[in-house]
């Protein structure tokens, strides 16, 4: 799991993007050599910073285009940091000091000029950045959660009686873009990209605002199209969302990235016999291998911080174990980004070292020829679990199959019945997860570690699958 930065230059004008693969978001660096603006810039500001640093640029400016509900804001610490303005669209009620700005006004930093456009529709008061110089030559537009690649931010993050109207709001947020702005103006929006911020799934690496006249579905459907299909789309988002805009409208504490205090076998036995979450950040396949029984196996990679940020307990006890402290190093960073602060501890090393002589819980791994195969040899003889989405069961899935969402099973868990299990999902992490939810009280299991694409190739995808009957 890593993040990247890249650099486009639209003439006389560069902009960095900043990925944040765990989330599906980007933040972007924008300078003319020597002064730079932040567009939405996550809580970890070390990655902005040391860009500043590296290039002698000096940040005038930190802007966001909405209130964010998928992260933490790291705007309000980078500016006090810095001395940038931090700005904020004038209708947001916040408890901090922050530049407002309005439907056509125009920053300046540098040589760089930022028009604002009113673009609500993913919130009441998101606005977009066009970039221009001091000619107006456009160069590009910050479009946060508006226009997204072949699609639109999400709109039912505010309340569930605002959905209807932001949905027709950012119809015609997205129309405005396209109708002001030139065709091969570069979009650079901030959701997207795995982002559960995104009403639908997007397409694409970069694009034009005339690129998207012929893909969005803002601009090429009518409006009661678009507003119909887009709700009738909307999936289930990760609960950790509603902590988000609170954190952002109080202003977060400076970010702390230092390290946990280390626990030592006997104190991790003690947690997790105390029904405390200490989570296992090894490889999947490696935890199922062996682990600590009751512990929970959330592999650190692209997924883990949607996954944990949905099914946490927030504020709980949380006590990560690692294969080695770089791994409890990027842990303790991706939690930081949504706001998980206090860590209650950490161990890592040869899992063999940390039972300290206690058993170590096992389960085998199949695939979903291996499923077909078990299935065939002894039908009725066990459980097989879908994991995945409504909108994704809504489409398919192993006939016969039990299914409960991932974000469901802890309070479902008791629907699974007795006996062996086979869990599966999308491409197995989700059900890697599921597996070691069950495994804590000591079901009999297996997991299925497999792309969903082969369910097919196995003979099992079924259309209808006919459910299982939970008891």
């Amino acid at each position: 799991m890593t993040d990247e930065n890249r650099t486009t230059d639209p003439a006389a004008f560069r902009v960095e993007t900043i990925e944040t693969t765990s989330l599906g978001d980007r933040s972007y660096l924008i300078h003319d050599g020597e002064t730079a603006v932040v567009v939405d810039p996550q809580r970890d500001i070390d990655r902005i910073t040391g860009l500043l640093d590296a290039g002698g640029l000096r940040l005038t400016l930190a802007v966001e285009t909405h209130v964010h509900n998928d992260y933490v804001s790291g705007g309000l610490e980078l500016a006090r940091t810095t001395g940038a303005t931090y700005v904020l669209a004038s209708g947001d009620e916040l408890e901090f000091e922050f530049r407002p700005v309005a439907d056509g006004e125009v920053l300046e930093a540098g040589r760089m000029r930022l028009r604002v456009l009113h673009t609500p529709g993913h919130t009441h008061h998101h606005v977009s950045y066009v970039l221009q110089d001091a000619d107006r030559r456009v160069h590009g537009v910050f479009t946060g959660g508006s226009m997204l690649y072949g699609a639109t931010g999400r709109t039912d993050l505010v309340r569930p009686e605002d959905t209807e109207a932001l949905t027709h709001a950012q119809y015609h947020s997205v129309r405005r873009l396209a109708a002001e702005l030139p065709a091969d103006t570069p979009v650079y929006p901030t959701h997207g990209f795995g982002s559960f911020c995104s009403a639908t799934p997007t397409s694409g690496d970069a694009s034009t605002v005339g690129a998207q006249a012929e893909v969005n579905p803002a601009l090429t459907l009518a409006e009661r199209d678009y507003v119909d299909t887009l709700i009738a789309g909307l999936a289930a988002y990760p609960a950790y969302y509603a902590h988000m805009s609170p954190l952002n409208r109080a202003g977060a504490a400076p970010v702390d990235l230092s390290l946990p205090e280390p626990v030592d076998p006997a104190e991790l036995r003690r947690r997790i016999e105390a029904g405390e979450w200490v989570v296992d950040l090894r490889e999947r396949t490696a935890f199922a291998a062996g682990h600590l029984a009751g512990s929970l196996g959330f592999e650190l990679s692209t997924n883990f911080l949607t996954y944990l940020g949905w099914l946490y307990p927030w504020g709980a006890p949380l006590t990560l174990i690692g294969e080695s402290v770089e791994q409890v190093t990027q842990a303790r960073r991706e939690l930081v980004r949504i706001g998980i602060d206090r860590l209650a501890g950490m161990a890592y090393g040869e899992i063999d070292e940390l039972a300290d002589g206690q058993p170590l819980r096992s389960y085998p791994v199949s695939d979903f020829a291996g499923l077909a195969a078990a299935l065939a040899d002894r039908p009725g003889a066990f459980t097989v679990l879908d994991a995945r989405r409504d909108d994704e069961r809504a489409g398919g899935g192993v006939r016969g199959s039990l299914h409960i969402p991932i974000h469901e099973l802890t309070e479902r868990v008791d629907e699974v019945p007795d006996g062996e299990v086979w869990v599966y999902c999308g491409s197995g992490y989700r059900a890697s997860i599921a597996a070691s939810i069950l495994d804590r009280p000591g079901r009999d299991l297996v997991l299925v570690d497999d792309d969903y694409a082969h369910a097919a190739d196995a003979g099992l995808h079924a259309a209808q699958p006919e459910p299982a009957r939970a008891r």
